[in-house]
């Protein structure tokens, strides 16, 4: 059940917290190219700050910041965009996920690996941070009863 916490200073803190904790998330998305992390990390870390609004201030406000049909079809879009650039690969007679195969003109073969894993790291940001909002949303809800 998410009921929200009581204390406004838990509140007041978790609302000047989420903005950072988000914009953390986008730097560890966009710095994966050069050190630990990516779009699985950063994903989890922005679903954390969904799931962090949720419990600090309730049930009515995680459902505003991600509504459960968005996240279907965040979760859904972002699977397809990582599906979609690997297959672009095979389209090509290549390997899967080979990123010389993308359509992109004007870029040399190097350019052409940064955009494209960006790109997929991207997809996978998108469906993680949808799924783990969208898990979270339905135990919490199993757990209230309403299954």
């Amino acid at each position: 059940m998410i009921l929200g916490h009581d204390s406004v200073i838990v509140q007041t803190m978790v609302r000047l917290l989420v903005p950072w904790i988000r914009i953390y998330a986008l730097y560890v998305l966009f710095h994966g190219h050069y050190s630990p992390g990516g779009g699985f990390q950063a994903g989890v870390i922005m679903a954390a700050s969904y799931v962090l609004l949720g419990l600090a201030l309730g049930r009515a406000e995680f459902d505003r910041s991600l509504p459960e049909p968005d996240a279907v079809r965040w979760a859904v879009g972002g699977a397809l965009l990582f599906l979609l650039l690997g297959a672009s690969g095979v389209v090509a007679s290549k390997p899967f996920l080979d990123y010389a195969a993308l359509p992109i003109p004007g870029l040399t073969e190097t350019r052409l690996h940064y955009v494209a894993i960006l790109l997929i790291e991207i997809g996978v940001f998108i469906g993680v941070t949808a799924a783990l909002t969208l898990i979270f949303g339905r135990l919490a809800r199993t757990a209230e009863g309403r299954g």
